[in-house]
């Protein structure tokens, strides 16, 4: 798959994204049952959503199906230290660190654009998220659905390497974001994810990788939950780098308008492509980063 292959492929899902915010809203899940409703000859009540599936936007380093209101914007810092094997004269990883500082504004209630840069790889990315369909409280829909597109652009140099171009430098995804909060304390979510590289690094590596996460929150406390995440690549795509698959744990903490996220990951990236095709380090090493996110809304 080519880059003007790629483009249009994005352009199209922001294009439908866009073309149904123009002709629907918030409402349009409820209207269709309702349309259900009247073809099968019921007068049901209309059905109620199901809000916190998740406590944020993310998981830990995967996005969740939960969206910004309309008119909300969100900044998000996100924060990595280094391995925590690093032993005491790193202060065990504290001593170094990367970051990412993102931008959210939501379009409407089910709509939000995402805009963010990190400091490992010198990374910016953007993003939109659509949320196509709810859960419901009567199950009516049993899960909530979203669609994630987006791309990431390297900024690093690269000397000595003339024919490098910034074509190579554009890695596009896409996620699907599959929940069903099974209880107020228990959800669960799937993420099929496609990633597709413009340069990789040898001959034998895949342009087009295959992945799929799955993650979890199971809330402890009024304002405090674990949270938990992995992500399985099946083998034979990435081969000149030996990767892993990512797997984080931590704790999100609310408090006002802030929610903290504490998170211990063999991952320090803070972008798709690099979390679920780029982690070189593993838990049974001690190759563990801590980290956090802290989201502020306004």
């Amino acid at each position: 798959m080519n880059i003007k292959k790629l483009t249009f492929a994005f352009a199209a899902v922001l294009g439908m994204a866009n073309a149904t915010y123009a002709q629907t809203d918030s409402t349009t899940q409820d209207k269709m049952l309702s349309e259900i409703d009247q073809l099968n000859g019921t007068t049901a009540p209309q059905s109620k959503r199901v809000y916190a599936t998740f406590k944020g936007t993310y998981v830990q380093n995967f996005q969740s199906v939960e969206n910004l209101g309309k008119g909300v914007f969100q900044t998000m810092f996100m924060h990595r230290f280094g391995k925590v094997n690093q032993g005491a004269y790193e202060f065990f990883g504290l001593d170094n660190a990367t970051t990412r500082i993102g931008f959210d504004y939501g379009i409407t209630n089910d709509w939000m654009v995402s805009i963010g840069r990190s400091s490992f790889g010198k990374m910016f990315d953007l993003a939109t998220k659509y949320k196509i369909l709810a859960q419901t409280e009567d199950d009516r829909m049993p899960i909530t659905l979203s669609v994630y597109p987006g791309l990431t652009f390297s900024t690093l140099k690269q000397p000595g390497k003339d024919w490098y171009k910034d074509v190579h430098r554009l890695t596009y995804f896409a996620q699907a974001l599959i929940a069903r909060k099974f209880s107020d304390n228990l959800s669960i979510q799937l993420m099929p994810t496609f990633i597709h590289f413009n340069l990789v690094g040898g001959l034998t590596d895949k342009n087009d990788v295959f992945a799929v996460g799955i993650g979890g929150r199971y809330k402890l406390t009024k304002r405090l939950s674990i949270n938990a995440e992995y992500s399985y690549m099946p083998p034979k795509q990435v081969v000149t780098t030996k990767v892993y698959n990512g797997l984080s744990v931590g704790f999100d903490l609310e408090t006002g308008g802030h929610v903290f996220q504490f998170i211990f990951s063999n991952s320090r990236s803070m972008s798709v492509p690099g979390y679920v095709a780029g982690t070189t380090d593993t838990w049974g090493d001690g190759g563990i980063y801590f980290g956090f996110n802290l989201s502020r809304v306004f």
